[in-house]
């Protein structure tokens, strides 16, 4: 299959631009969304040795989709006890956290740049036996290049928008062009599955999100018992990764909360730490005890900001009710609902939820979570269940419930992929 004219006109860009973008890196860099000790990955130039035998490779853009990827590494690195799996993202803060989670036998770089050249000296230095790409995150001369090596591609967990599918269809032979350069497609809900499907005219499948059969994030028991000691008994309620924009809203509704309760503890989770600096404008003389400080957690505290990354399982941990944010504002889409629920957290969400609406969707139906639909009332949405214990615990055994019933996603997606890595291997 040639390729389209715009796919050679994106080549053609990526490969003039390519000069000026160490300059953008270096710039990046500064605003600390680039590691300047590793920025030779980004133009293909490997930082580690590749470990000799099988290498399986999988990429996921950001923090979400390469937490969903630990479980499948492994199962990977159980069913094939010798192979290696290379993980590749593009941010610091995914970066981080698998520096702290990635098992024996795998490893992060840096993916490269989407330049022909960068592309190819990864790909020339890995040399994968078998890639798995998570979501929607699409690199045309990454995937084009990989493609023509004859490595076996398989796109999971895919995800998207109406408005990128709509996108997608007004380019629809580049779409078939780049798609169908994976031998497998698994949807991980059926709007994406539906307009895939239509859109390169062969059935894509809706295997359900890994994300749902995520085990429950690890969490620092020494770190737990130091502030349950600190907490005792003070109702405790979790705003998740929250982004620009939410915590204004967050901050007003925790005001309504401590009205009826006045020792109401509020963990601000941040999406992106690296805005801590804007809280402590926001909240100014309010008393606040602040996480990556690693201080204790003042019994004057209301707000105790959670500025690290891998450690939402210990705010998790310590909450009765998550309020799951990304979901407040409308060019937002939503964050996972799974993760606070296996901690048997009663969970609310907004009304901007597109990207998980199949989860919420089930959850909603069987009162495992709660969508409140006007940012002004979340306060009282949060208090209401605070003054009733009944019914927060229901909402928390229910949620929890709910979250060990979607293990199976795993099996399923695993038998779609089988008979890749079986011919990988051989």
């Amino acid at each position: 299959m040639s390729n389209t004219v715009l796919i050679r006109a994106y080549s053609g860009l990526t490969k003039l631009i390519a000069p000026v973008l160490p300059f953008w890196l270096k710039r990046r860099a500064l605003k600390g969304k680039e590691d300047p000790a590793r920025q030779g990955e980004r133009f293909g130039r490997a930082s580690l040795a590749r470990p000799t035998g099988q290498l399986f490779w999988m990429h996921g853009a950001s923090v979400g989709e390469v937490t969903m990827l630990l479980p499948l590494i492994d199962k990977v690195l159980s069913e094939y006890p010798t192979a290696h799996v290379l993980i590749t993202s593009g941010t610091t803060t995914s970066a981080d956290l698998l520096a702290k989670r990635l098992p024996e036998r795998a490893f992060h770089q840096y993916v490269p740049l989407d330049t022909p050249k960068a592309v190819s000296a990864f790909l020339d230095y890995w040399k994968p036996d078998i890639a798995l790409w998570a979501e929607s995150e699409i690199w045309p001369n990454l995937i084009l290049q990989t493609k023509a090596r004859n490595i076996p591609m398989a796109l999971i967990n895919a995800r998207m928008s109406k408005k990128s599918l709509n996108g997608w269809s007004k380019r629809r032979k580049s779409a078939q062009n780049l798609f169908g350069c994976f031998s497998t497609i698994l949807a991980a809900d059926e709007a994406t599955a539906m307009g895939l499907s239509s859109l390169l005219e062969n059935k894509v499948e809706n295997t359900g999100s890994l994300k749902d059969a995520a085990p429950a994030l690890p969490v620092n028991e020494a770190e737990l018992a130091r502030l349950k000691a600190q907490i005792g008994d003070r109702p405790v309620w979790c705003a998740a990764s929250t982004h620009k924009g939410e915590e204004g809203i967050i901050l007003a509704a925790h005001e309504v909360v401590c009205s009826n309760h006045p020792d109401a503890l509020l963990i601000l989770a941040l999406r992106h730490p690296e805005r801590r600096e804007e809280i402590f404008a926001m909240v100014g003389n309010t008393h606040m005890s602040i996480r990556s400080h690693k201080s204790d957690l003042h019994h004057l505290s209301s707000l105790y900001l959670f500025d690290t990354i891998g450690e939402m399982g210990l705010a998790y941990s310590l909450s009765d009710i998550t309020f799951v944010c990304g979901s407040l504002l409308k060019d937002l889409m939503g964050h996972n609902p799974l993760e606070p629920a296996h901690f048997s957290n009663a969970v609310l969400t907004g009304e901007h939820i597109s990207s998980f609406a199949d989860s919420y969707s089930s959850m909603i139906a069987f009162n495992a979570a709660e969508r409140i639909l006007s940012p002004d009332m979340v306060g009282q949405a949060v208090s209401d269940l605070f003054s009733n214990p009944e019914a927060l615990a229901q909402k928390q055994r229910l949620a929890f419930e709910y979250a060990q019933n979607r293990s199976h996603v795993m099996d399923t997606v695993w038998g779609k992929l089988g008979f890749m890595f079986l011919k990988a291997s051989s």
